[in-house]
């Protein structure tokens, strides 16, 4: 295939003619059928044989039937890692590019969510939204409630904007669960600690744009109503670990930042004059809290003397793995490397959140290179907490909030860049065209009253915006089911397909927080759910789970 995308390399022009463009079309034809005349295979020549088929599925097969002896230990440790926007399309293409990124062609890769023995899907409506917002969505994934779309934390009963609908339809979330169980807690996210994920776990608020007073409306604060991160340090205290962006909206307005000084745009905003990152400082004083800005802060931290961690690496969200600069700024697999450092000191065990809320970001923008990174550094994140945990004790579900109206095809061969061209052209408008394509978005761009021709730009750049249907300046959430991935104690229980708020209560259940803990003792008040099994044991189950 390498001949026909030098083709297109080479005929890259900015304006052509019919004949021209005729000319090309055979000249991809002709180079995707000297190519193949010399009989390269477009995949492995072991995939051949007919053995190589059947030995794979037979292992598969007898890793399947270890799964008869149901894991029903408590669940020590809860960590749930939500790929914002990560609908099944972009699972898929992430898997692909992984394997890439490897040298391999990428369809026969395995992502670490792609291990978990369970799969399930939810269904990601809002109680007033058939396609949902990530608001109304966490709430249900994080407090085990269906809610209004741009509402965090409260229930349906909330309208959003109104702040007067919030008191008395507040609803609590998992984490807060854990807390009250002894549990350590974490929120770890790519985005602002106070955007709309990490928010479900600690803030009751109405409008999920409520970061600090500033974004909040006069009446809002005239009636009581508390911005974002202003909650973030209120309503549940001594969360243990908190990791992210969102520096600007904890300091009084106008303060410049400390990584961006004399840049207007990255100052502080609140209006109440209040530093809400001293105030935690000094709390925390005298119980080994630490506040970290930068990579080197949090990478020179030695993690026993630790308890309490607040990581604030930007102004607002932080910036896309692909522009990351890996001296100053952590990526998400170090952050969560850290967190899991921290929190499981604690006998009690500990839960996690963690987002990897630019996938969303990336798709909005129709970058799709950024998006699939994302993804790709998430599942990275997921196998370094595999490594430091047990399936055994600790329960991991991987899931999104929602989709996007994103997908790839074309009939592209094997191994075809994820990024790349279709083989074919158009048969209507004659132009090529990517295998990545988005249903609406920034992407749709009309040249000579025609569609762009691919070929005329670098559809390879980072930020490059795959081609949309429908011109939107942003692309839209998708409003398919999503897939939920598990494994560890109980994880069984996630099957076939359930409404999206069903994920938290089967997390309390496993872990015996929250309101049904009936179940984890018997009349006498022993156990019922199986006590730890050896080590040898664990590694038995590992090693049959995911080899």
């Amino acid at each position: 295939m390498k001949g026909w995308l030098a083709v297109w390399s080479d005929a890259r022009q900015p304006h052509r003619d019919d004949d021209a463009m005729k000319a090309t079309a055979l000249l991809i034809v002709c180079s995707c059928l000297i190519s193949g005349s010399f009989g390269k295979p477009q995949f492995p020549e072991q995939e051949k044989e007919p053995k190589f088929w059947n030995t794979w599925a037979q292992r598969t097969l007898k890793n399947a039937l270890t799964l008869e002896t149901l894991n029903r230990n408590t669940a020590k440790n809860l960590i749930l890692f939500l790929g914002d926007g990560m609908g099944v399309p972009t699972v898929t293409a992430a898997r692909i590019l992984k394997g890439q990124l490897n040298g391999q062609s990428g369809e026969e890769t395995q992502l670490e969510m792609d291990k978990f023995p369970f799969v399930s899907l939810a269904k990601t409506y809002n109680t007033n939204a058939q396609v949902p917002d990530s608001a109304g969505t966490a709430t249900a994934y994080l407090c085990g409630v269906k809610a209004n779309e741009g509402t965090v934390g409260v229930s349906a009963a909330a309208v959003r904007s109104q702040c007067n609908t919030t008191e008395g339809n507040e609803v609590t979330s998992i984490l807060k669960w854990a807390k009250e169980a002894g549990k350590s807690v974490g929120i770890v996210t790519t985005t602002r600690v106070n955007h709309a994920t990490p928010s479900a776990s600690y803030a009751h608020s109405v409008d999920r744009d409520w970061y600090s007073d500033n974004e909040m409306p006069a009446d809002a604060l005239k009636d009581g109503c508390k911005d974002i991160a202003r909650q973030l340090f209120e309503n549940i205290p001594n969360i243990d670990v908190v990791m992210g962006g969102g520096r600007k909206y904890m300091f009084p307005k106008n303060t410049s930042d400390v990584e961006y000084p004399g840049v207007a745009k990255h100052s502080g905003t609140r209006k109440d004059g209040r530093n809400l990152v001293q105030e935690w400082i000094d709390k925390m004083r005298n119980k080994r809290g630490h506040y970290v800005w930068n990579k080197k802060q949090l990478l020179s931290l030695n993690p026993t003397s630790v308890d309490y961690l607040l990581g604030l690496f930007e102004p607002a969200d932080l910036p896309y793995n692909l522009e990351r600069n890996t001296e100053t700024d952590p990526s998400l697999t170090e952050m969560v490397e850290v967190a899991i450092k921290i929190l499981r000191k604690n006998p009690k065990g500990f839960y996690l959140l963690v987002e990897g809320g630019r996938i969303d970001h990336g798709h909005h923008e129709g970058k799709a290179k950024q998006a699939l990174h994302e993804t790709v550094e998430m599942d990275r994140a997921i196998g370094q907490a595999s490594l430091m945990t047990s399936i055994h004790d600790t329960m991991t579900i991987v899931t999104a909030d929602h989709s996007h109206v994103f997908n790839f095809g074309g009939y592209t061969v094997r191994g075809n860049t994820i990024f790349g061209l279709a083989p074919m052209m158009s048969d209507v408008d004659q132009k090529p065209f990517t295998s990545i394509i988005y249903g609406n978005g920034p992407g749709y761009k009309l040249v000579n009253g025609g569609r762009e021709n691919v070929s005329t730009v670098d559809y390879q750049d980072s930020n490059y915006q795959a081609q949309a249907a429908v011109p939107l300046s942003m692309e839209t959430h998708g409003g398919e089911d999503v897939a939920v991935f598990a494994k560890g104690p109980l994880a069984h229980l996630l099957h076939g397909v359930h409404e999206q708020n069903y994920i938290p209560h089967v997390m309390a259940y496993a872990a015996c927080i929250g309101q049904n803990r009936e179940h984890c003792f018997t009349s006498s008040g022993s156990a019922v759910l199986r006590p730890v099994l050896s080590s040898m044991a664990t590694l038995l189950t590992v090693t049959r789970i995911l080899c």
